[in-house]
């Protein structure tokens, strides 16, 4: 058994025997990137997949693209990268399973979302398959990524002066991508994550102003965040060629902020890897010295 230490915690290899090589889909994605990151660091042979940039290109709307991503693949992370009525989003993930476990996959870690299930959740199906897998899984729901300020689709207004979203002063427990990178490492590769769901939260809710207040702190700039009608923010987001189904589902997550919803803390962060999430602060200063908001 091979035994190897990364921050504070022991990731155990010896539960996965023969071929070892870990799958990450998204593998040049907000999550997917620091996951990879951490395993290559390890040591351990891991492959990524994308459309474009991974190790192997890898495209859900192609099955043919899924054989050679899988070969020799013993656990693998999961993402359902769109959510849009355009796509299959409710059958591609479980069709992908199926095909995984067939291929010798024995261990699904899936990058999911809040509700997610709740019938009618558009990764409902994608959990449920997940679930019923037959082979050891972990299923990850993390509140809004803090990265979405830095690397994400909020950046722009950041950089612009003014971040305009439907959120009121509604709170969210704003989550850093490393956590959930870090608690994906180590379901991917420690058996006592298998048949657990987490919710992965910040350690303290705070709204969108005050968000943008500590970034505007940081960066010694004039930012400052706007309350923007619902129906308003959707035209905007068609005008910039987002689908109208994209658009409303975004503009509902975001009002359901602005509506209390969200602002429940968890201890899953925590308890997958024995401290505390990171704070919204430390990945402000943090994001702040790197210059990605120059």
């Amino acid at each position: 058994m091979t035994t190897f230490s990364h921050g504070s915690s022991t990731y155990l290899w010896g539960c996965l025997d023969g071929m070892k090589t870990l799958l990450v889909l998204g593998g040049t994605g907000k999550t997917g990137s620091r996951i990879a990151r951490r395993l290559k660091a390890a040591g351990l042979p891991v492959r990524t997949a994308s459309r474009t940039g991974g190790d192997v290109h890898f495209d859900l709307d192609d099955p043919a693209s899924w054989t050679p991503a899988l070969d020799g693949v013993t656990a693998a992370y999961l993402v359902e990268p769109s959510l849009s009525a355009s796509t299959d989003h409710r059958v591609r993930i479980p069709r992908l399973v199926t095909e995984a476990v067939t291929a010798g996959v024995r261990r699904l870690v899936l990058l999911s979302a809040p509700r997610a299930g709740e019938d009618g959740h558009p990764l409902h199906a994608a959990e449920q398959a997940v679930r019923g897998s037959g082979v050891d899984w972990t299923i990850l729901r993390p509140q809004w990524f803090a990265q979405n300020f830095s690397e994400g689709p909020w950046r722009p207004g950041i950089l612009a002066g003014t971040l305009a979203l439907p959120t009121g002063d509604g709170r969210t427990p704003f989550v850093d991508a490393e956590d959930i990178a870090e608690v994906a490492v180590a379901a991917l590769t420690e058996d006592r994550h298998s048949g657990r769901v987490y919710d992965l939260t910040g350690p303290r809710a705070i709204s969108f102003g005050a968000a943008v207040g500590l970034i505007a702190r940081a960066t010694g700039r004039t930012i400052r965040h706007v309350d923007v009608d619902p129906a308003a923010f959707i035209e905007r987001q068609v005008a910039a060629g987002a689908a109208p189904d994209v658009a409303r589902l975004l503009t509902e997550l975001l009002v359901s902020i602005a509506n209390g919803s969200g602002a429940a803390l968890s201890a899953d962060v925590e308890r997958a890897l024995g401290r505390p999430p990171r704070a919204f602060e430390t990945f402000v200063t943090e994001t702040a010295a790197a210059g990605h908001w120059n």
